[in-house]
């Protein structure tokens, strides 16, 4: 073989490795991406979930009823469903790269005025303020996460939710810590986590600018959808009926587990007469539940469809959730913990499918969606608080589990967007 020949057989295998190096380079990028996104989720509701932590401080402080108690989540989560689909179709339209910094800055001031309130009324500025945080956050981060995901959509969108998991789940322990041996005054200290999510997300909202400015065909520009966008063939009819229905399964999933997150705490405590601090170790426990679901929805959605893992999800919970309110101190952990991972597991596969059924609208999905899952949160929680001031916090673990008999509208939905898509 002549020098020329070999020479010219290396050529394309030079080529092809520096092709492979560009990718390894691109995909370490993105990731990396995904995982800054993951960590200021991990921030913004690890700050959010100190609200629900400290209700049996505020509760008794301000001597509250369990209807104001609801209230406050209802501001908290109202913000953030009323404007999270708005904020969406807006940056579908005009993405914007440094959005996600000012967001967190409505919760950094959010929290300044939540630790230094001293009336009802201050309260529920200072947690709708926080709520509004989240509705700048969350669907810009969610499209950033589509956008970095390089075709593994369900994995980039777990991995990005379970840091918001993990926030949730350290904001009772913090609390537990710091907030309760200190009292209120000591949330001002969790503003540096602002701060530092608010330099990070500086950091992306660079990366943003100029995947933006390179022709990332992700991004929906001037209400015009990417012509990369999978069709699914649907009619527009369809898929608004279709949007109604993972609303209602998301309605029975969410105020489920507003029943859980936001009175679980009052509920050990009356029912076992647990302290305080022991009750939020018990809720660190169900909110780490929810962080192995949302891993493992995201995942094997990718590998077998999203239609069963929110079959599995919705349907799979109930049992465990019926028999719950009748269990001991014990299996009421390990229960709770169960049915936490096990609905938890829908939400990314919901989201992913949303995406799927409105291609080149992924503002305006993960907005109405985090959104809805917000608002709906909130309404259940104000309502559930109702019902236990009128009953007993035992009679709404008894009643809320048949919610999840709505999860049967999954038979409705068509198949074609949550076809598995190939990993490599």
């Amino acid at each position: 073989m002549t020098d020329d020949t070999m020479a010219a057989g290396a050529a394309p295998i030079a080529t092809e490795r520096a092709s492979l190096a560009d990718q390894a380079a691109a995909d370490s990028t993105t990731f990396a991406v995904i995982l800054s996104l993951s960590f200021c989720h991990l921030l913004n509701d690890m700050m959010q979930s100190l609200v629900p932590a400290i209700y049996p401080i505020l509760k008794s402080n301000y001597a509250l009823s369990f209807s104001q108690v609801g209230f406050i989540t209802l501001a908290f989560q109202f913000t953030a469903s009323m404007l999270q689909p708005v904020v969406g179709m807006y940056t579908d339209r005009k993405p914007q790269p440094y959005s996600l910094m000012a967001g967190m800055g409505f919760t950094l001031v959010g929290l300044l005025m939540m630790s230094r309130a001293h009336s009802y009324p201050m309260i529920l500025v200072s947690a709708a303020l926080i709520g509004m945080g989240s509705s700048v956050f969350h669907p810009e981060a969610s499209r950033v996460a589509r956008m970095a995901a390089g075709g593994r959509y369900g994995l980039a969108q777990s991995l990005f939710q379970v840091g918001g998991n993990l926030g949730q789940a350290s904001g009772p322990l913090l609390a537990a810590f710091i907030v309760v041996p200190r009292g209120q005054g000591s949330i001002v200290w969790f503003c540096a986590a602002a701060l530092v999510a608010m330099t990070v997300l500086f950091q992306v909202g660079h990366w943003y600018r100029a995947r933006r400015a390179a022709g990332q065909p992700a991004v929906r520009a001037k209400g015009k959808i990417s012509a990369a966008a999978p069709p699914h063939g649907l009619s527009k009819g369809r898929v608004i009926v279709t949007v109604g229905l993972l609303v209602m399964l998301l309605f029975s999933k969410n105020v489920y587990q507003a029943s859980l997150g936001s009175y679980y705490t009052f509920y050990l405590i009356s029912k076992f007469h647990l302290s305080v601090q022991a009750a939020q170790f018990y809720l660190f426990a169900f909110m780490i539940g929810i962080v192995m679901g949302t891993l493992m929805g995201g995942w094997v959605g990718d590998k077998i469809g999203r239609i069963p893992v929110i079959w599995f999800s919705i349907l799979g919970a109930l049992p465990v959730a019926l028999i719950l309110p009748h269990a001991n101190l014990f299996w009421t952990g390990v229960l709770a913990v169960t049915v936490a991972m096990i609905m938890a597991s829908a939400f990314p596969a919901i989201l992913v499918y949303a995406q799927e059924l409105m291609p080149g609208r992924v503002g305006l999905v993960g907005g109405m969606f985090f959104g809805f899952s917000f608002g709906l949160g909130g309404l259940g929680a104000a309502a559930l608080g109702k019902i236990a001031d009128m009953t007993s916090i035992d009679t709404v673990y008894q009643v809320t589990p048949f919610l999840l008999c709505l999860g049967l509208l999954t038979a409705f939905l068509p198949r074609q967007p949550g076809r598995p898509v190939s990993i490599r």
